[in-house]
């Protein structure tokens, strides 16, 4: 985490544009996220950003939710302080907390907790799950988790095609050789992603319902479930 925290760091000021040119359909994945939220606009919802980067996924949610309060996590100062740029316009009820996911404890209860290409930086199967039962715990009943996220097929034809696919969409932007020096083997070195289908069954296993796939484009999806609102 330490080395993802760095590139972050490095990456900040430009985040933005790269991710664009990363990863597919970025606007219509995000989108997705937002629409999902089961909640009345002028609810006044208590929202957790993890990974929030600059802060794209909580502007967006004040900018339909004017009345949530929103706490951003990062593991990145620059981010962070870009994300207070961004959603300086946005309101109140905002607040920011430098944490890694590793020893990240929730400080408090939440209506909705979400998460973009993020998640994927913990390392084991067993560091993801123990990480959304944490979110699973600090939702209130009836709260929601929805994580926009890269991620593996269940076979590996599945997953070459996938990769083929991602491939094609960065040579749009990006040369050849800036894909396979910088970000493949970035990927390779950093990223450490699950199947959905084993993560959709993890999410059902700990308790939530409504489990469902809002969104997929190939090795990107946006998938999560609800805490059930009766124990």
């Amino acid at each position: 985490m330490e080395k993802v925290k760095q590139h972050f760091e490095e990456e900040a000021q430009e985040f933005d544009a790269i991710i664009r040119r990363l990863i597919p359909n970025y606007e219509q994945m995000l989108d997705a996220l937002v629409t999902a939220l089961p909640f009345d606009q002028y609810q006044s919802i208590r929202v957790v950003d993890l990974g929030c980067g600059t802060g794209t996924i909580a502007r967006r949610i004040k900018d339909v939710y004017p009345l949530a309060q929103v706490t951003c996590v990062d593991i990145a100062e620059k981010m962070l302080q870009i994300a207070q740029v961004k959603l300086g316009e946005a309101g109140d009820n905002l607040r920011y907390q430098l944490a890694n996911f590793e020893n990240y404890e929730f400080d408090a209860t939440y209506d909705v907790a979400v998460s973009s290409l993020a998640l994927h930086h913990l390392v084991s199967d067993d560091d993801k799950i123990k990480f959304y039962k944490k979110i699973y715990d600090c939702l209130t009943l009836g709260g929601v988790f929805y994580n926009a996220d890269v991620i593996l097929g269940s076979s590996s034809h599945l997953q070459e095609r996938y990769m083929v696919k991602w491939r094609e969409y960065m040579r749009l932007q990006i040369s050849v050789e800036e894909i396979e020096q910088k970000w493949i083997p970035q990927h390779y070195d950093e990223d450490h992603p699950a199947s959905l289908i084993s993560q959709l069954a993890w999410l059902q296993n700990m308790g939530f319902a409504e489990v469902d796939v809002i969104w997929k484009y190939y090795n990107f999806s946006v998938y999560g479930g609800r805490k059930p609102a009766a124990a």
